[in-house]
């Protein structure tokens, strides 16, 4: 075996070690390549992964995701990316299929009320996650202006159609702003190939095009996921209140107590938080039996990672060039604020269908303060629901 193939195959055996540990959402994800990536391994240094990391943020996808695909393309090339998106995503894609087996085929309300205390906690991490991102992105007023109208308006335009246009607002707001960044000099023009991009908007265009031609529903399910994988900025909270608005409160294809449990499950999982597409997936195709359950999750998983995977693609060969740009660098604050107001508008929508007593807002309290005050982790908070769930 040569030099460059024993690379290979050690990185891929550290993607599934990262894998199966990598657990937090991509904030931890992040301090996790770090060190596995950079510091045990030197794959890349930590500025190249953290431009790397900013990259996947200014892009729609899966922030983690795409950042460990990058990766591979960066070690070895297309292959060895697809091969690194595979095994990242297999794991949670799998474990969370098979959860939703579950409440298909177990007893449904025996279930929920298994994990009627999961819920709440899912709205506590959901806050907890607006309150991450923003303290951490959010560096002026304008863009603590953009958060509020952001989370103002996606609470009263409950569309899962206006949110890229929120993030395009707010991204064009704070780049207004542009001169204040540093100026960075451009020794070489800016040069782009169109092949990644022309993949990912051909692939778009023939899903939405088949779709409505014929309306079957495999194929309704990816144009669905592709199209949201294609519209959500900043992570994996991010994208629960696209699929909230769309799968719960337009198609019903969801209750609202099986997708809070559903996202409260992915919480305890490692890998992509986007894994909870399959969830929602395969719950979709509940009719078409356990064959077509496993399908939807797989088709919905297909969906959701491949458009920021074909975008990377695009971005990764005219990234060194365009970071040099200073209106793309001062228009990533607003972007990631509308996606934190985003966020914020979620942990509202997701709780109002909550039943109404003490427990469900104290749970939802108790779960943000342990997050913010401790170091326990989600996964133990979620066993720790679930036992408390079947105990009582």
């Amino acid at each position: 075996m040569t030099v460059k193939k024993v690379r290979y195959y050690i990185f891929l055996r550290d993607v599934l070690t990262l894998a199966l540990t990598a657990f937090g959402g991509p904030q931890a994800h992040i301090a996790l390549f770090i060190e596995k990536l950079v510091d045990k391994r030197a794959y890349l240094n930590e500025k190249e992964l953290l431009e790397l990391n900013a990259l996947c943020q200014i892009l729609p996808g899966p922030t983690s995701t795409q950042t460990i695909t990058a990766i591979g393309l960066k070690v070895g090339g297309i292959p060895l990316a697809y091969l690194t998106l595979l095994i990242w995503s297999i794991p949670a894609v799998t474990i969370m299929i098979i959860a939703a087996l579950g409440f298909t085929y177990l007893d449904e309300q025996q279930l929920l009320h298994i994990t009627r205390f999961i819920q709440p906690m899912a709205v506590g991490f959901i806050a907890y996650a607006g309150y991450k991102i923003s303290s951490k992105v959010i560096e002026s007023k304008s863009g603590i202006l953009v958060m509020i109208l952001s989370a103002v308006l996606c609470l009263w335009v409950a569309s899962p159609f206006i949110y890229p246009i929120f993030l395009i607002l707010g991204g064009l707001t704070t780049a207004l702003k542009y001169k204040r960044q540093p100026v960075v000099e451009k020794t070489e023009p800016l040069l782009i190939v169109w092949d990644g991009f022309l993949l990912w908007a051909g692939v778009f265009i023939v899903a939405a095009v088949l779709g409505a031609a014929t309306h079957w529903p495999p194929i309704l399910l990816f144009e669905n996921f592709y199209r949201n994988g294609s519209m959500v900025f900043g992570g994996g909270q991010v994208l629960i209140p696209f699929l909230y608005t769309e799968f719960v409160e337009f198609k019903h294809v969801l209750s609202s107590q099986e997708f809070l449990s559903g996202y409260g499950f992915v919480q305890a999982v490692p890998g992509p938080v986007f894994s909870f597409s399959s969830f929602i997936g395969a719950l979709s195709m509940r009719e078409y039996g356990i064959f077509g359950k496993i399908a939807g999750g797989i088709i919905a998983a297909g969906g959701i990672f491949l458009p920021g995977t074909f975008l990377i693609f695009f971005v990764y060969r005219f990234w060194n060039s365009l970071k040099r740009y200073r209106i793309v660098r001062a228009s990533l604050e607003g972007i990631t604020a509308a996606s934190s107001g985003m966020v914020v508008a979620a942990a509202v929508d997701l709780f109002k269908p909550l039943e109404v007593n003490i427990l469900n807002p104290s749970i939802v309290v108790a779960t943000f303060a342990i997050l913010l005050f401790t170091r326990i982790p989600a996964p133990v908070l979620i066993v720790g629901g679930l036992i408390l769930g079947a105990l009582i």
